[in-house]
């Protein structure tokens, strides 16, 4: 089992985002994620930063600790210029970068971009141009050219050179629960990433929710199955924070909740850093002592 933070990208560098990241790697974790989005939910009327530059600089201040996004998506992203700034992460961290991806929601990414009147994609153009974007950006990624003409995006010649620091390219970590998206996983993805069952997240109980993972690990396994992969080859990434569980509550709730996953079949945990009065408050001291001591219980 590891044990893996997301770092909301919502404080200045020089106001606390360095040093929050350098705490991250002092503390243990396997990974520090941050999210990809123009702006989310309830601090879209905040400071928010983006994604990559922010990576970069926590890459300047950090050495041991991967870095990664949970998770980039076609809303607002291209695969060529993705790739070519991937690539360059890879390099400035010296080969520690994991992508998060995924389809991407209907929130604010999906219609920053839009001109007025137009009308957001709908959950099967997600899918459809999802499909499309994986595959392209694992080609622009692997080989040192690419030329190619699909129903969403093309690259002409595009150069990527030298590639990746990490062979053949960094990794994919696939966010998805659907068929489609988990035959993705299955054939493009190093990891997978789940958020429990969005429909329980309010009304549903955590037996209910570990239900639903376990489900949905079934059917990625059926998927695997489909193309002749082992499915313990894939990497399975829990994102807390989405389901009727509180493992940021005490020490033991996330024992307890590492513990029952881990049964599951989830092998990274993911939990949010601490932001006061907001969704993901918690006790700054109870937060450190799960990174800490939280996984040696499992054992």
């Amino acid at each position: 089992m590891r044990l893996s933070t997301v770092i909301l990208p919502d404080r200045r560098w020089s106001e606390g985002g360095r040093e929050t990241w350098q705490r991250a790697e002092e503390l243990g974790f396997h990974t520090a994620y941050t999210y990809d989005h123009l702006s989310w939910r309830t601090f879209r009327d905040g400071p928010w930063f983006g994604a990559v530059p922010t990576l970069t600089a926590a890459a300047t201040v950090t050495s041991r600790m991967r870095l990664g996004t949970l998770v980039t998506s076609p809303n607002f992203r291209h695969p060529v210029t993705l790739a070519k700034e991937l690539i360059s992460l890879d390099d400035i961290s010296g080969g520690r970068l994991t992508l998060g991806i995924g389809a991407g929601g209907s929130g604010f990414d999906a219609t920053a971009l839009l001109k007025d009147g137009q009308e957001p994609w709908t959950p099967r153009e997600r899918a459809d141009r999802f499909a499309e974007f994986v595959p392209l950006l694992d080609r622009l990624l692997t080989q040192d050219v690419v030329s190619y003409e699909g129903e969403h995006y093309s690259a002409s010649e595009v150069r990527n050179i030298p590639g990746c620091v990490q062979r053949p390219r960094l990794p994919f970590a696939v966010a998805a629960t659907g068929p489609r998206g988990l035959r993705l996983a299955a054939r493009h993805g190093q990891a997978w990433v789940t958020t429990g069952d969005p429909k329980l997240f309010e009304t549903g109980t955590p037996e209910e929710s570990r239900a639903a993972v376990a489900g949905q690990i079934q059917r990625l396994g059926k998927a695997c199955a489909e193309i002749d992969r082992d499915p313990a080859d894939l990497h399975k990434i829990m994102l807390t924070g989405f389901t009727p569980d509180r493992p940021l509550d005490s020490f033991d709730a996330f024992v307890d909740f590492a513990g029952s996953h881990a049964e599951l079949g989830i092998d990274e945990i993911v939990v949010h850093w601490p932001i006061a009065d907001s969704v993901f408050a918690a006790d700054l001291a109870v937060f450190e002592k799960i990174a800490t001591d939280g996984l040696a219980q499992l054992s």
